[in-house]
């Protein structure tokens, strides 16, 4: 069975939620800081690491794909949520799915603007770290645990991600 392909939408707030948060700097700041040099976009994201478990910061390198691209494989993280930072100014290509037992629901793609970040809130079914341009080098803020933290689901036909219809 092929499915209908998924084409990329901006990436808001408002879309993403059921998944996790998108980090941005849209606005006023909620304060200026720092003799009022500095604007402050205070706590973006609900951070989770679960029982047994701290915040790390990893540095990925992830190699640049392109569109279209096959979505062959989705994962998630049962014990902690899941940030990317962007260490560019490229958009990148986000997946996520909502959790319907032990695989993912449908697919939403979204596309970043360059400037925006995001964290996966914990157990959301999500694609692999996907940059359209080079470098594709992102911070990582995640759950550190004696728990593995990771679940993969294969798709026996993979979707298909496409610029345009």
């Amino acid at each position: 069975m092929t499915h209908p392909p998924l084409i990329p939408r901006p990436l808001t707030p408002d879309a993403f939620a059921p998944f996790g948060d998108v980090l941005d700097a849209t606005g006023p700041p909620d304060k200026l800081i720092n003799q009022g040099l500095c604007g402050r976009f205070h706590d973006r994201a609900t951070l989770d690491f679960g029982a047994g478990g701290r915040a790390g910061l990893s540095i990925f390198d992830a190699q640049p794909r392109a569109l279209p691209y096959s979505l062959e494989m989705m994962e998630r993280h049962p014990d902690g949520s899941q940030a990317f930072i962007p260490m560019h100014e490229h958009a990148f290509l986000v997946i996520a799915a909502e959790d319907i037992g032990e695989w993912p629901g449908q697919p939403h793609a979204f596309l970043t603007n360059g400037a925006q970040a995001i964290n996966f809130h914990r157990n959301i079914w999500h694609g692999v770290l996907t940059p359209l341009a080079h470098p594709g080098r992102f911070a990582v803020i995640d759950r550190i645990g004696p728990t593995p933290n990771l679940a993969e689901h294969w798709f026996d036909t993979p979707w298909e991600v496409r610029a345009h219809p």
